[in-house]
């Protein structure tokens, strides 16, 4: 049989029907250790995030984490897919690599989703929907491999204090942004890391930044379009009215968990399309 193997930062933990085996990454907040997905939810992590005055740190699951995964399928005689964190965000795409080497079995396929949260959950919901139509693990790997670079996140920063935690700003630039009312866009480049691709004066205008970024794609219709928040759903809602003003209908309004929401903070709204 074909297992789907993800890690915590698809932020997939609580839909336990998508996959068969779950990887937390660990994060270590107000000087405790927790395992995203198992001991550490979204709205935990949040509330913890704001109270701590340290910014988080998370550590990638060890080589020989996967190797006992990848053992267990070799000795069952399955194949796995596993559909990791960007790779340009951690390590734990390269782990899993090296755990292949060491285990020593064709039958694991490993996907670098290149993005993050649930920009890997809709490449995992893909993958599981090509088992279903009876496909094999090798093809199924290369067609997701195929379709990352074209799912896309846009979101809106509410507030510049964790990109500034988290050494992507200033002080100095933080302070002015904050004065001037500066909202961030942010996206999932094509290497996979987080950039910043617009500043824009208010929240409105940054809504409308977003809304001209999915305009100028031809969307694929076999795929829903997601909206995204992080703590607080009232900057994802407005967002959604927006989008669905001029035609994009969201399906589902999904949290972004600690990978992607130590580094924006609450208050983040946005969404994920898949272009054709």
């Amino acid at each position: 049989m074909i297992k789907i193997l993800v890690d915590s930062a698809s932020d997939l933990a609580a839909e336990k029907s998508t996959y068969d085996y779950f990887m937390p990454i660990k994060v270590n907040i107000g000087g405790k250790e927790y395992r995203d997905g198992v001991d550490l939810d979204a709205d935990t992590f949040y509330n913890l995030l704001v109270k701590s005055e340290e910014f988080p740190h998370t550590s990638q699951p060890s080589p020989q984490d996967f190797v006992e995964i990848f053992e267990k399928v070799k000795e069952n005689g399955d194949e796995l897919i596993y559909i990791s964190l960007s790779s340009a965000l951690s390590g734990t795409y390269q782990g899993a690599v090296l755990a292949k080497t060491m285990v020593d079995y064709d039958g694991i396929y490993i996907v670098d989703s290149k993005t993050a949260s649930h920009g890997i959950s809709v490449i995992v919901k893909y993958a599981a929907r090509l088992i279903s139509e009876g496909l094999e693990a090798k093809e199924i790997a290369e067609k997701c491999q195929n379709l990352v670079s074209r799912v896309k996140i846009f979101a809106g920063v509410d507030t510049l204090e964790y990109l500034y935690r988290g050494g992507r700003l200033s002080r100095t630039a933080a302070t002015v942004g904050k004065i001037a009312d500066i909202k961030p866009i942010v996206t999932i480049a094509e290497d996979g890391s987080v950039a910043a691709i617009g500043k824009c004066l208010g929240k409105g205008r940054a809504m409308q930044f977003i809304l001209d970024k999915v305009s100028k794609f031809e969307l694929d219709s076999d795929f829903e379009i997601y909206s995204l928040y992080t703590c607080g759903e009232e900057n994802c809602a407005a967002l959604e009215g927006k989008l669905e003003q001029n035609g994009y209908g969201v399906s589902k309004r999904l949290q972004v968990g600690s990978t992607i929401g130590a580094h924006v903070g609450p208050g983040v709204y946005g969404v994920i399309i898949v272009t054709k």
